[in-house]
């Protein structure tokens, strides 16, 4: 299964929205939307299993993944509802089979309300429908705000609330009678949901109480709608839900199903019969995207950013996205929004292959590469026959840099990774080389470069960076060599 990735620009209202979706697969198409606060990359699997008949469209909802939030401060379901639908027409889909999960069927389901004609049909993965009880309780205590702040606090709460959200529903009622049959310790499973809720922000509290405050007024049996499946599994909290659901209209089913295995093949069938023809040419947005590369043992995706023919490269463990303004940024393999890859190559060379490739066609007129990337971004130049214009190598021996150089982040059972990733970020900001701290070392910033919203998006880069430790390295080599000769 080939995997696309593409960024569309949405119309709503007087504004544009940039809207990050995941595509796959061929033939008639099947809309995909996620939970929260998870993205679309929730539905990779799936998409390797379904890909042989359809084409999958999965976007990223509003704040979530890499798509733009809602200009509304305080959004309802309404409105991410109305964000689906002006997706629709971006697309030129003008009826659609679609598969919702949780806060995605309530997405889905509001959706439809408010356009029948615009769904083929829909299977909707639970469905809730809470008592007036449990809506007030979960509209006080279940989406607080969730901003950074500037020592890190906020990421010890957010480890502690995904990993004992397998252990209670709702995650804040730690006692016995609310505890969940499969709870788990996982810190990779746990670090791919933080990982969601350091990318949507606070985007992550309002898309929650949205739903959670959604109306559940299901339209009556004696409505004319397209058909519905509303089914949950063993264990799903929401499975209970079923039985709260009133007379449903002609041609709608709900069911209780054994696994999520089994919700699946029932959505797939319900939904098999019902799917259109096959897609429009889906629209690109023509200032980021991602460039399909096979070269040097790399084979996926690199994101890139930007116009101009000025290229820049973030520093290892950096990312596209804190590019200046008026260039041309790049993700190198690992790093930003691109792929990682499949074992890392310790010589740079292999590093230019895959960049020139991508390249291929484009006019570059000069390369810039920030901190180490410098040593890329020179040997890039030498093999485009451009200026390089990087500054300066970073300062600091490099026999540290090679032995201290960037933290291990591999999730740890404790969550302490996250605080160790924003630590450096923080003393990177005030320091150079960050990890020698002194009256020497010291470097001119602004206290804007220290706001949390700015640590958060270095941190989130950092985080992301699965090659930052191998792009280090290599350059490292490469200065060394280029010291020698």
């Amino acid at each position: 299964m080939r995997l696309r990735r593409l960024f569309v620009d949405v119309a709503q209202g007087a504004r544009r929205r940039r809207v990050h979706l995941r595509v796959a697969g061929e033939g008639p198409p099947l809309l995909l939307v996620h939970q929260s606060p998870r993205s679309s990359a929730e539905w990779l699997p799936l998409m390797a299993q379904w890909g042989d008949r359809f084409t999958l469209v999965a976007p990223d909802t509003p704040g979530f993944g890499d798509s733009e939030p809602l200009a509304d401060p305080a959004p309802t379901v309404a409105d991410y509802a109305r964000a689906l639908l002006a997706l629709l027409d971006a697309l030129g889909f003008r009826d659609v089979a679609a598969y919702g999960f949780h806060s995605g069927a309530i997405i889905l389901m509001t959706a439809l309300k408010l356009a029948p004609r615009r769904f083929r049909a829909l299977a909707c993965g639970g469905y809730a429908l809470w008592t007036e009880a449990e809506r007030a309780d979960f509209g006080a205590r279940y989406t607080p705000p969730f901003h950074p702040s500037p020592y890190g606090e906020h990421l010890a709460w957010a480890w502690s609330r995904v990993l004992e959200q397998s252990w209670f529903f709702p995650w804040y009622r730690a006692e016995p009678q609310a505890r969940l049959p499969a709870p788990h310790a996982d810190p990779v499973r746990v670090n791919d949901i933080v990982m969601e809720i350091l990318a949507a922000g606070n985007s992550f509290a309002l898309g929650y109480a949205a739903v959670l405050q959604a109306p559940r007024d299901l339209p009556s049996a004696d409505a004319e709608m397209p058909p519905v499946l509303i089914a949950a599994y063993n264990g799903d909290p929401l499975q209970a839900h079923i039985d709260r659901l009133p007379a449903l209209p002609r041609g709608w089913q709900a069911r209780k199903v054994e696994s999520p295995a089994a919700l699946e093949e029932a959505a797939i069938a319900w939904l098999g019969p019902h799917v259109g023809t096959r897609p429009v040419a889906l629209p690109e947005a023509a200032d980021a995207g991602f460039l399909p590369v096979a070269a040097a043992g790399f084979d996926g995706l690199l994101h890139w950013l930007g116009a101009g023919e000025r290229l820049w490269l973030p520093a290892p463990g950096g990312a596209a996205a804190l590019a200046p303004a008026g260039v041309l940024a790049l993700d190198p393999p690992g790093h930003g929004l691109s792929d990682p890859w499949t074992k890392a190559p310790a010589e740079l060379d292999s590093w230019v292959e895959v960049l020139a490739t991508a390249l291929a066609g484009r006019p570059i007129r000069s390369v810039e590469g920030e901190g180490w990337s410098a040593c890329l971004a020179a040997r890039l130049a030498q093999r485009l026959g451009v200026p390089d214009r990087s500054g300066a190598l970073p300062c600091g021996e490099r026999a540290r840099w090679r032995a201290v150089g960037l933290p291990d982040l591999a999730p740890d059972r404790f969550g302490s990774h996250l605080l160790r990733a924003w630590q450096v970020v923080r003393a990177a900001t005030l320091f150079e080389p960050w990890f020698d701290v002194s009256g020497a070392t010291t470097r001119a910033f602004a206290p804007a470069d220290l706001a949390p919203e700015a640590l958060a998006r270095r941190h989130l880069a950092l985080m992301r960076a699965s090659g930052g430790q191998a792009l280090l390295t290599a350059c490292l080599d490469a200065a060394d060599a280029a010291e020698k000769s």
